[in-house]
């Protein structure tokens, strides 16, 4: 449908261009919704567009980090890696977009900059960097989790006359980095999947690493012909196990509990679990993350591990995780990360002990001396799940401002609604299970709510949905409390804010489960949207009649 997008109220406004976004656009356009997309991106691919660092992989097995919606697509687009790399994922979503027509619905390097309710009308007016407005009936967010860089203010940045890289923002054209003296701050995910490519170019490079993580290596490998045959032969039975499990993938823990195995099994199962590689080593044995005993156990086997990689004693300590429960922030995922602290042209610097006083022209200066540098590259992660909904100026009901409701913590009910800010919806956004699980199954029950959240509203006469207040805080309380029970309440991470300074702590993502997050979702919907205020724009809000004649029950895809 062609649309002045300065004139017309659309249906629909998509901000973002990433797994969500596609699948909203498609399904919204399918289902005769006029559809905007706006994306701050020259293209489709949203955090794959961005994070476009040497060796950037996802850590979810490439078969199952895909879209199920369409058996054809399934079956027809051919993964040649276990752990797929960023180009391949950005060109299965360029793929996609090609299919379905997706561009067509987009105005793309168009960032968001305000989106503010009219309570009068039951529209949004939404603006952006460079001055494009559009109004329209429904705002969905699919801005995604991590996609607001954070560059730290160190005293000096700006003196630098090298080149200034983020992992989180990296350019098109690979810069030439041979022969470079280079220095690489943080040592999260993005950094410890950088550091074995730029350890190959540099001449020199120095790792800057304010808290040691735990990273397993990857075990990835090329699919080979017989192993796509099979996948796809056994796709249906992996969709299914993935749509009823805890974290949209296929794998589960071992059958037997911790405490009822001997030594001898509780060590075979770590040694399994480990060559099944990275954030799947969490899943060896059911209460990991919140039983100290288990917890201790795997801790002990990974130790062991890391000393057989490291040669340096000093590194070694260095380089061993403290004041962390393993697996209570998110495990990274390598291809010889540790191996690279045996190069000789790898240096770590280890922030708590000898931190950084300064940047100057040249190079860090750490309390110890001063490190000479052409390149710096800042790994340093993101403002997460709330970042890109706090960082636009967004006002709801009232005029109220969201990063300011936000401010001492977050409240949503399933993650998507938000109490004062009617007909937004967000998807993979703080209260929802997102990072926690296969983000590409999360997008398209996410997206699938919405959009039938927003055909119920259009059937029974109602122009707003809003969540309510107290089902919120339920909603947000009980995540705390399931979070609380088990060691990621407390870990200081990117779950819970503590990479942000000022940022409230608490814990963001739903950790209760996927297909246990698919059930609540499936509850509210057949009950009317019970959790939800809806209402029209000649009436004060009402909260409909779950019994009511005429209710249509929302339609199911896969889960």
């Amino acid at each position: 449908m062609a649309v002045n997008v300065n004139e017309d109220v659309v249906d629909v406004v998509i901000v973002g261009a990433g797994f969500a976004g596609i699948y909203t656009a498609i399904h919204a356009t399918k289902e005769a919704l006029s559809v905007v997309g706006i994306d701050a991106a020259s293209d489709v691919g949203g955090t794959w567009f961005w994070n476009r660092y040497p060796g950037a992989r996802c850590d979810v097995e490439s078969i199952d980090y895909s879209f199920s919606f369409d058996e054809e697509l399934q079956q027809q687009w051919r993964w040649t890696e276990r752990y797929a790399t960023q180009p391949e994922i950005l060109g299965y979503l360029n793929h996609v977009a090609d299919r379905y027509n997706v561009r067509d619905h987009y105005r793309f390097g168009e960032r968001l900059t305000e989106a503010v309710w009219n309570e009068s009308s039951h529209v949004w007016q939404v603006t952006t960097e460079n001055g494009l407005t559009l109004l329209c009936r429904w705002l969905v967010m699919a801005s995604g989790s991590l996609s607001q860089p954070v560059l730290p203010p160190i005293r000096g940045l700006d003196s630098f006359d090298g080149e200034i890289l983020m992992t989180a923002a990296w350019p098109e054209k690979d810069p030439d980095l041979r022969g470079k003296k280079i220095g690489l701050i943080g040592t999260g995910s993005s950094g410890i999947q950088a550091l074995p490519h730029l350890a190959d170019e540099a001449e020199a490079i120095v790792v800057y690493q304010r808290t040691a993580n735990y990273s397993i290596p990857a075990f990835h490998w090329e699919l080979d012909g017989q192993q796509w045959q099979e996948a796809q032969a056994n796709y249906g039975e992996r969709r299914r196990v993935s749509w009823n499990s805890l974290a949209g993938s296929p794998w589960t823990s071992h059958p037997t509990p911790f405490h009822d195995a001997s030594k001898e099994e509780r060590e075979s199962v770590f040694e399994d679990f480990w060559t099944k590689g990275g954030v799947l080593f969490a899943k060896a044995f059911s209460g990991l993350t919140a039983d100290p005993d288990i917890n201790a156990a795997a801790t002990d086997f990974f130790l062991k591990k890391l000393a057989n990689i490291v040669d340096d004693p000093q590194t070694l300590v260095d380089l061993t995780p403290k004041d962390q429960p393993l697996g209570a922030k998110r495990i990274c995922t390598d291809s010889g990360y540790y191996e690279c602290f045996n190069r000789k042209n790898v240096e770590l610097v280890n922030l708590p002990s000898d931190p950084i006083v300064s940047i100057g022209p040249d190079g860090v200066t750490t309390q110890s001396g001063f490190h000479q540098h052409d390149v710096l590259v800042f790994a340093t992660g993101f403002d997460a799940l709330t970042g890109a909904l706090t960082a636009p100026t967004i006002r709801g009901r009232g005029n109220r401002l969201l990063r300011a409701q936000w401010q001492d913590g977050v409240t949503t009910f399933l993650g998507m609604g938000i109490p004062g800010f009617p007909n937004l919806l967000s998807l993979n956004g703080p209260g929802s299970p997102s990072v926690l699980s296969n983000m590409a199954l999360t997008s398209e029950q996410q997206g699938r709510f919405a959009l039938d959240l927003i055909h119920y509203c259009d059937r029974h006469g109602f122009s707003s949905a809003e969540a309510r207040a107290d089902t919120a805080a339920e909603w947000t309380e009980d995540n705390a409390n399931r979070a609380n029970s088990t060691f990621f309440g407390s870990a200081s991470s990117w779950y819970t804010g503590a990479n942000i300074e000022g940022k409230a702590r608490e814990f963001l993502p739903f950790i209760g489960g996927f297909r246990p997050y698919i059930e609540a979702c499936d509850s509210v919907s057949e009950t009317g949207y019970a959790g939800f205020l809806l209402s029209n724009t000649s009436a004060n809000r009402v909260r409909t009649d779950p019994h009511g004649s005429g209710q249509v029950p929302p339609r199911k895809e896969n889960y």
